[in-house]
Protein backbone atom coordinates (compact mmCIF):
# COMPACT_ATOMS: atom_id res chain seq x y z
CA UNK A 1 0.00 0.00 0.00
CA UNK A 2 1.64 3.47 -1.24
CA UNK A 3 1.14 6.04 2.32
CA UNK A 4 -1.62 8.68 1.40
CA UNK A 5 -1.08 11.97 0.46
CA UNK A 6 -4.54 12.77 1.66
CA UNK A 7 -5.92 11.97 5.28
CA UNK A 8 -9.32 10.28 4.65
CA UNK A 9 -10.95 13.36 6.63
CA UNK A 10 -9.98 17.02 6.92
CA UNK A 11 -11.29 17.32 11.15
CA UNK A 12 -8.75 20.72 11.00
CA UNK A 13 -11.37 21.99 9.07
CA UNK A 14 -12.48 25.54 9.96
CA UNK A 15 -9.84 25.00 12.80
CA UNK A 16 -8.07 28.52 11.91
CA UNK A 17 -11.47 30.51 11.92
CA UNK A 18 -11.75 29.37 15.48
CA UNK A 19 -9.26 31.51 16.74
CA UNK A 20 -10.30 34.42 14.40
CA UNK A 21 -11.54 36.39 17.32
CA UNK A 22 -8.80 35.66 19.54
CA UNK A 23 -7.34 39.27 21.42
CA UNK A 24 -3.60 39.48 20.31
CA UNK A 25 -1.87 40.14 23.75
CA UNK A 26 0.31 42.55 22.19
CA UNK A 27 -2.49 44.55 20.52
CA UNK A 28 -2.22 47.46 23.81
CA UNK A 29 1.38 48.16 22.71
CA UNK A 30 0.55 49.11 18.82
CA UNK A 31 3.95 47.51 17.67
CA UNK A 32 4.40 43.72 16.95
CA UNK A 33 5.51 42.89 13.24
CA UNK A 34 3.97 39.45 13.06
CA UNK A 35 0.22 38.86 13.39
CA UNK A 36 -1.09 36.34 15.68
CA UNK A 37 -2.78 34.47 12.79
CA UNK A 38 0.55 33.26 11.10
CA UNK A 39 2.21 32.41 14.74
CA UNK A 40 -0.54 30.23 15.50
CA UNK A 41 -0.66 28.83 11.92
CA UNK A 42 2.93 27.90 12.41
CA UNK A 43 3.07 26.68 16.02
CA UNK A 44 -0.74 24.59 15.16
CA UNK A 45 1.46 22.80 12.08
CA UNK A 46 4.55 22.74 13.55
CA UNK A 47 3.16 20.47 16.50
CA UNK A 48 1.69 18.60 14.96
CA UNK A 49 4.87 17.96 12.89
CA UNK A 50 6.69 17.05 15.38
CA UNK A 51 7.99 20.19 17.24
CA UNK A 52 8.44 20.37 20.68
CA UNK A 53 9.37 23.30 21.86
CA UNK A 54 9.23 26.80 20.65
CA UNK A 55 12.81 26.59 19.00
CA UNK A 56 11.92 23.43 16.97
CA UNK A 57 8.02 25.81 16.10
CA UNK A 58 10.61 28.71 14.46
CA UNK A 59 13.10 26.30 12.94
CA UNK A 60 10.29 24.20 11.39
CA UNK A 61 8.66 27.51 9.89
CA UNK A 62 11.75 28.78 7.90
CA UNK A 63 12.11 25.34 6.06
CA UNK A 64 8.75 25.71 5.16
CA UNK A 65 8.26 29.15 4.62
CA UNK A 66 6.98 29.21 1.05
CA UNK A 67 4.55 26.18 1.65
CA UNK A 68 3.02 28.63 4.81
CA UNK A 69 3.03 31.47 2.33
CA UNK A 70 -0.17 29.49 0.09
CA UNK A 71 -2.10 30.49 3.33
CA UNK A 72 -0.80 33.73 4.83
CA UNK A 73 1.31 36.63 3.52
CA UNK A 74 4.18 35.96 6.34
CA UNK A 75 5.23 39.53 4.51
CA UNK A 76 8.14 39.40 7.36
CA UNK A 77 8.74 36.13 7.60
CA UNK A 78 9.34 33.73 10.40
CA UNK A 79 9.35 35.17 14.12
CA UNK A 80 11.59 34.10 16.16
CA UNK A 81 11.64 31.28 18.70
CA UNK A 82 12.07 34.28 21.52
CA UNK A 83 8.79 35.73 19.34
CA UNK A 84 7.00 32.46 19.41
CA UNK A 85 7.75 31.98 23.48
CA UNK A 86 6.71 35.68 24.64
CA UNK A 87 3.86 36.09 22.75
CA UNK A 88 2.60 32.34 23.73
CA UNK A 89 3.13 33.46 27.43
CA UNK A 90 1.24 36.31 26.79
CA UNK A 91 -1.85 34.42 25.26
CA UNK A 92 -4.60 34.08 27.26
CA UNK A 93 -4.99 30.27 27.18
CA UNK A 94 -8.08 30.20 28.74
CA UNK A 95 -9.48 32.01 25.78
CA UNK A 96 -7.12 29.68 23.66
CA UNK A 97 -8.93 26.74 25.45
CA UNK A 98 -12.26 27.73 25.06
CA UNK A 99 -11.58 28.15 21.09
CA UNK A 100 -10.44 24.18 21.51
CA UNK A 101 -13.37 22.95 22.95
CA UNK A 102 -15.72 24.93 20.46
CA UNK A 103 -14.18 23.42 17.52
CA UNK A 104 -14.28 19.72 19.63
CA UNK A 105 -17.85 20.84 20.24
CA UNK A 106 -18.59 20.94 16.57
CA UNK A 107 -16.48 17.59 16.19
CA UNK A 108 -18.51 15.44 19.09
CA UNK A 109 -21.97 17.80 18.94
CA UNK A 110 -23.45 15.21 20.98
CA UNK A 111 -22.19 13.03 23.68
CA UNK A 112 -25.28 11.15 24.62
CA UNK A 113 -24.44 7.52 24.75
CA UNK A 114 -20.93 8.30 24.95
CA UNK A 115 -18.41 6.99 27.68
CA UNK A 116 -16.60 10.22 28.76
CA UNK A 117 -13.79 9.94 31.14
CA UNK A 118 -12.14 12.70 33.47
CA UNK A 119 -8.81 12.94 34.95
CA UNK A 120 -5.54 14.58 35.82
CA UNK A 121 -2.40 15.15 34.33
CA UNK A 122 0.65 16.75 35.92
CA UNK A 123 2.92 18.61 33.22
CA UNK A 124 6.26 17.84 35.14
CA UNK A 125 8.56 19.82 32.99
CA UNK A 126 6.93 22.73 33.77
CA UNK A 127 7.85 23.37 37.46
CA UNK A 128 8.18 26.30 38.59
CA UNK A 129 8.87 27.90 42.36
CA UNK A 130 5.07 28.02 42.39
CA UNK A 131 4.71 24.31 41.41
CA UNK A 132 3.76 22.50 38.21
CA UNK A 133 0.68 23.31 36.01
CA UNK A 134 -2.03 20.74 36.58
CA UNK A 135 -4.62 19.68 33.56
CA UNK A 136 -8.20 18.10 34.26
CA UNK A 137 -8.47 16.76 30.79
CA UNK A 138 -12.43 15.32 29.82
CA UNK A 139 -11.66 12.83 27.43
CA UNK A 140 -13.89 10.85 24.73
CA UNK A 141 -13.65 7.07 25.22
CA UNK A 142 -15.01 6.52 22.03
CA UNK A 143 -13.00 8.30 19.32
CA UNK A 144 -9.90 8.67 21.65
CA UNK A 145 -9.83 12.60 21.52
CA UNK A 146 -9.53 14.98 24.17
CA UNK A 147 -13.14 17.55 24.28
CA UNK A 148 -10.93 19.82 26.97
CA UNK A 149 -9.21 20.55 29.86
CA UNK A 150 -8.96 22.73 32.81
CA UNK A 151 -5.66 23.80 34.37
CA UNK A 152 -5.05 24.09 38.41
CA UNK A 153 -1.80 24.68 39.91
CA UNK A 154 -1.62 20.85 41.78
CA UNK A 155 -3.42 17.63 42.15
CA UNK A 156 -5.30 18.68 45.03
CA UNK A 157 -7.20 21.34 42.93
CA UNK A 158 -9.06 18.71 40.80
CA UNK A 159 -12.01 18.83 42.87
CA UNK A 160 -12.65 22.72 41.50
CA UNK A 161 -11.90 22.16 38.20
CA UNK A 162 -13.54 18.96 37.79
CA UNK A 163 -17.26 20.98 38.07
CA UNK A 164 -15.63 24.10 35.69
CA UNK A 165 -14.88 20.95 33.13
CA UNK A 166 -17.66 19.36 33.56
CA UNK A 167 -20.01 22.73 33.13
CA UNK A 168 -18.02 23.32 29.87
CA UNK A 169 -19.24 20.11 28.46
CA UNK A 170 -23.38 18.83 27.40
CA UNK A 171 -23.31 15.72 29.06
CA UNK A 172 -26.74 15.28 28.49
CA UNK A 173 -26.96 11.01 28.15
CA UNK A 174 -23.53 10.60 28.61
CA UNK A 175 -21.43 8.12 31.08
CA UNK A 176 -19.05 10.17 33.05
CA UNK A 177 -16.51 7.99 34.97
CA UNK A 178 -13.65 9.31 37.18
CA UNK A 179 -11.46 8.35 40.57
CA UNK A 180 -12.09 9.07 43.78
CA UNK A 181 -10.87 12.69 43.72
CA UNK A 182 -13.97 13.54 41.72
CA UNK A 183 -16.08 11.48 44.11
CA UNK A 184 -18.16 14.59 46.11
CA UNK A 185 -21.53 15.27 46.90
CA UNK A 186 -21.49 18.58 44.45
CA UNK A 187 -20.05 16.59 42.06
CA UNK A 188 -22.49 13.88 41.90
CA UNK A 189 -25.14 16.41 42.22
CA UNK A 190 -23.94 18.32 38.92
CA UNK A 191 -23.51 15.30 36.63
CA UNK A 192 -27.64 14.16 37.65
CA UNK A 193 -28.61 17.91 36.93
CA UNK A 194 -26.49 17.95 33.65
CA UNK A 195 -28.37 14.93 32.46
CA UNK A 196 -25.62 12.14 32.48
CA UNK A 197 -24.56 8.98 34.28
CA UNK A 198 -21.74 8.55 36.56
CA UNK A 199 -19.50 5.65 37.73
CA UNK A 200 -16.87 7.04 40.41
CA UNK A 201 -14.65 5.52 42.03
CA UNK A 202 -14.92 5.23 46.62
CA UNK A 203 -11.95 5.86 48.74
CA UNK A 204 -11.13 7.05 52.20
CA UNK A 205 -11.80 10.58 51.17
CA UNK A 206 -15.41 9.82 52.23
CA UNK A 207 -15.00 7.48 55.10
CA UNK A 208 -18.48 6.85 55.48
CA UNK A 209 -19.92 6.21 52.15
CA UNK A 210 -16.52 3.65 51.50
CA UNK A 211 -17.39 2.02 54.52
CA UNK A 212 -20.79 1.64 53.66
CA UNK A 213 -20.29 0.14 50.47
CA UNK A 214 -17.38 -1.95 51.44
CA UNK A 215 -19.76 -3.32 54.12
CA UNK A 216 -22.47 -3.97 51.85
CA UNK A 217 -20.35 -5.30 49.01
CA UNK A 218 -18.51 -8.06 51.90
CA UNK A 219 -21.67 -9.29 52.06
CA UNK A 220 -22.16 -10.58 48.49
CA UNK A 221 -23.56 -14.13 47.98
CA UNK A 222 -21.26 -17.21 47.32
CA UNK A 223 -23.66 -16.91 43.79
CA UNK A 224 -25.18 -13.97 42.18
CA UNK A 225 -29.15 -14.16 41.42
CA UNK A 226 -28.72 -11.71 38.32
CA UNK A 227 -31.44 -9.54 39.84
CA UNK A 228 -29.79 -7.80 42.54
CA UNK A 229 -26.60 -9.49 42.71
CA UNK A 230 -24.59 -9.84 39.64
CA UNK A 231 -20.89 -11.24 39.49
CA UNK A 232 -18.12 -11.67 36.63
CA UNK A 233 -14.53 -12.88 36.33
CA UNK A 234 -11.83 -12.68 33.49
CA UNK A 235 -8.36 -13.48 33.06
CA UNK A 236 -5.88 -11.71 30.87
CA UNK A 237 -2.57 -12.78 29.75
CA UNK A 238 -0.11 -9.61 28.47
CA UNK A 239 2.75 -7.28 30.07
CA UNK A 240 4.77 -9.96 31.73
CA UNK A 241 1.78 -10.83 34.03
CA UNK A 242 -1.68 -12.85 34.43
CA UNK A 243 -4.10 -10.25 35.70
CA UNK A 244 -7.35 -12.12 36.86
CA UNK A 245 -10.44 -9.45 37.94
CA UNK A 246 -13.13 -10.21 39.37
CA UNK A 247 -16.14 -7.40 39.39
CA UNK A 248 -19.34 -7.99 41.83
CA UNK A 249 -22.44 -5.85 41.29
CA UNK A 250 -25.35 -4.87 44.04
CA UNK A 251 -28.33 -2.57 42.74
CA UNK A 252 -30.25 -3.21 46.44
CA UNK A 253 -29.31 -0.82 48.38
CA UNK A 254 -31.59 -0.27 50.67
CA UNK A 255 -28.96 -1.54 53.63
CA UNK A 256 -27.19 1.92 53.20
CA UNK A 257 -30.36 4.43 52.02
CA UNK A 258 -29.14 6.39 54.99
CA UNK A 259 -25.70 7.05 54.13
CA UNK A 260 -26.63 7.63 50.47
CA UNK A 261 -29.24 10.15 51.03
CA UNK A 262 -26.85 12.73 50.28
CA UNK A 263 -25.17 11.19 47.13
CA UNK A 264 -27.84 11.75 44.11
CA UNK A 265 -28.94 9.18 41.97
CA UNK A 266 -26.77 6.02 43.14
CA UNK A 267 -28.74 2.85 41.88
CA UNK A 268 -25.50 0.58 41.95
CA UNK A 269 -22.47 -0.39 44.09
CA UNK A 270 -19.21 -2.18 42.48
CA UNK A 271 -16.04 -3.76 43.48
CA UNK A 272 -13.80 -4.96 41.19
CA UNK A 273 -10.86 -7.24 42.52
CA UNK A 274 -8.25 -7.44 40.69
CA UNK A 275 -5.14 -10.01 41.13
CA UNK A 276 -2.03 -10.19 38.84
CA UNK A 277 0.45 -12.46 38.38
CA UNK A 278 3.97 -11.84 37.45
CA UNK A 279 5.11 -14.35 34.73
CA UNK A 280 8.70 -15.17 32.95
CA UNK A 281 9.27 -17.14 29.97
CA UNK A 282 10.42 -20.68 30.35
CA UNK A 283 11.97 -23.11 27.74
CA UNK A 284 8.25 -24.40 26.93
CA UNK A 285 6.42 -21.30 27.39
CA UNK A 286 5.33 -18.71 30.15
CA UNK A 287 5.76 -19.75 33.65
CA UNK A 288 3.91 -18.36 36.73
CA UNK A 289 7.44 -16.57 38.96
CA UNK A 290 6.84 -17.73 43.14
CA UNK A 291 6.40 -14.00 43.53
CA UNK A 292 3.06 -13.46 45.51
CA UNK A 293 0.20 -12.52 43.50
CA UNK A 294 -0.81 -8.34 44.48
CA UNK A 295 -4.25 -8.53 45.29
CA UNK A 296 -6.72 -4.77 44.84
CA UNK A 297 -9.69 -4.05 45.94
CA UNK A 298 -11.45 -1.10 44.27
CA UNK A 299 -14.89 0.16 44.99
CA UNK A 300 -17.32 2.69 42.92
CA UNK A 301 -20.76 4.21 43.62
CA UNK A 302 -23.00 4.62 39.86
CA UNK A 303 -26.08 5.89 39.11
CA UNK A 304 -26.11 2.97 35.86
CA UNK A 305 -27.71 -0.31 36.26
CA UNK A 306 -25.72 -2.52 34.52
CA UNK A 307 -24.19 -5.81 34.49
CA UNK A 308 -20.89 -6.77 36.09
CA UNK A 309 -19.39 -7.32 32.56
CA UNK A 310 -20.23 -4.13 31.48
CA UNK A 311 -19.70 -2.34 34.58
CA UNK A 312 -16.10 -3.93 34.18
CA UNK A 313 -15.82 -3.34 30.65
CA UNK A 314 -16.78 0.43 31.27
CA UNK A 315 -14.22 0.59 34.75
CA UNK A 316 -11.29 -0.89 32.76
CA UNK A 317 -12.34 1.51 29.34
CA UNK A 318 -11.54 4.71 31.70
CA UNK A 319 -8.00 3.79 32.33
CA UNK A 320 -7.31 4.75 28.33
CA UNK A 321 -7.39 8.27 29.17
CA UNK A 322 -3.92 7.22 30.54
CA UNK A 323 -2.70 5.14 27.80
CA UNK A 324 -4.15 6.40 24.94
CA UNK A 325 -3.99 10.39 25.98
CA UNK A 326 -1.57 10.68 28.65
CA UNK A 327 1.05 7.84 28.10
CA UNK A 328 0.75 9.21 23.96
CA UNK A 329 1.63 12.73 24.76
CA UNK A 330 4.79 11.63 27.59
CA UNK A 331 6.23 9.26 24.40
CA UNK A 332 5.16 10.80 20.98
CA UNK A 333 4.84 14.17 22.47
CA UNK A 334 7.94 14.33 24.67
CA UNK A 335 5.29 16.43 27.32
CA UNK A 336 6.70 15.89 30.67
CA UNK A 337 10.43 16.60 29.41
CA UNK A 338 9.13 19.79 27.95
CA UNK A 339 10.83 22.61 29.74
CA UNK A 340 8.51 25.70 28.71
CA UNK A 341 7.77 27.36 32.12
CA UNK A 342 6.77 30.88 31.21
CA UNK A 343 3.47 32.30 32.29
CA UNK A 344 0.78 30.94 30.07
CA UNK A 345 3.06 29.07 27.74
CA UNK A 346 2.75 25.72 29.35
CA UNK A 347 -0.86 25.47 29.18
CA UNK A 348 -1.14 27.19 25.37
CA UNK A 349 1.58 24.46 24.28
CA UNK A 350 -0.48 21.53 25.74
CA UNK A 351 -3.35 22.70 24.05
CA UNK A 352 -1.14 22.86 20.28
CA UNK A 353 -0.56 19.00 21.63
CA UNK A 354 -4.20 17.83 22.26
CA UNK A 355 -5.38 19.58 18.77
CA UNK A 356 -2.45 17.79 17.22
CA UNK A 357 -3.08 14.33 18.60
CA UNK A 358 -6.82 15.01 18.27
CA UNK A 359 -6.58 15.26 14.40
CA UNK A 360 -4.16 12.59 13.96
CA UNK A 361 -7.17 10.47 16.05
CA UNK A 362 -9.78 11.84 13.96
CA UNK A 363 -7.93 10.53 10.56
CA UNK A 364 -9.29 7.38 9.68
CA UNK A 365 -6.46 6.90 7.00
CA UNK A 366 -3.89 3.42 8.08
CA UNK A 367 -1.28 4.16 10.72
CA UNK A 368 -0.29 4.71 14.15
CA UNK A 369 -0.47 7.74 15.95
CA UNK A 370 3.54 7.96 15.76
CA UNK A 371 3.65 7.23 12.22
CA UNK A 372 0.75 9.82 11.19
CA UNK A 373 2.88 12.87 13.08
CA UNK A 374 6.17 11.77 10.82
CA UNK A 375 3.66 11.47 7.86
CA UNK A 376 2.64 15.01 8.69
CA UNK A 377 6.45 16.03 9.15
CA UNK A 378 7.12 14.55 5.68
CA UNK A 379 3.93 15.48 3.37
CA UNK A 380 2.99 18.92 3.48
CA UNK A 381 0.09 17.35 1.32
CA UNK A 382 -0.94 15.43 4.09
CA UNK A 383 -0.91 17.98 6.15
CA UNK A 384 -2.47 20.48 4.66
CA UNK A 385 -5.60 18.57 3.95
CA UNK A 386 -5.79 17.28 7.82
CA UNK A 387 -5.99 20.83 9.05
CA UNK A 388 -8.37 21.69 5.97
CA UNK A 389 -6.10 24.31 4.53
CA UNK A 390 -7.17 25.67 1.43
CA UNK A 391 -5.41 29.48 -0.18
CA UNK A 392 -7.77 32.07 1.78
CA UNK A 393 -9.03 29.75 4.22
CA UNK A 394 -6.96 31.83 6.86
CA UNK A 395 -8.10 34.95 7.67
CA UNK A 396 -5.60 38.01 8.50
CA UNK A 397 -5.23 41.26 9.86
CA UNK A 398 -2.44 43.45 8.52
CA UNK A 399 0.69 43.97 10.92
CA UNK A 400 0.26 46.72 13.38
CA UNK A 401 3.28 48.40 13.72
CA UNK A 402 6.86 48.39 11.59
CA UNK A 403 8.29 47.89 15.46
Amino acid sequence: DTMPDHPTAAPGDKLMQRFEDLDDPRRQSGRFQYPLQELLLTALCAVAAGAEDWVDVSEWGEFKLEWLRRFLPFERGIASHDTFSRVFAMLDSVRFEACFRSWMAQICPSLAQEHIAIDGKTLRGSRTADGALHLVTAWHCGKGVTLGQIRTQAKSNEITAIPELLAGLDLRGATVTMDAMGCQKAIVQQLVDQGAGYIIGVKNNQPTLAQAVQGLLEQAPARADGRTWHEHSETDKGHGRIETRRCVVCHDLSAIAPVLQDWPGVRSVVLVQSTRQPVRSGRFGPRSTEQAPEPSWRYYISSEVLDAQTFNATIRAHWAIENDCHWVLDVNYREDACLIRRDHGPHNMATLRRIAQNQIKLDASKGSQKTKRKRMGWSDDYLQGLFGLTPGSVSHAQTSSDG
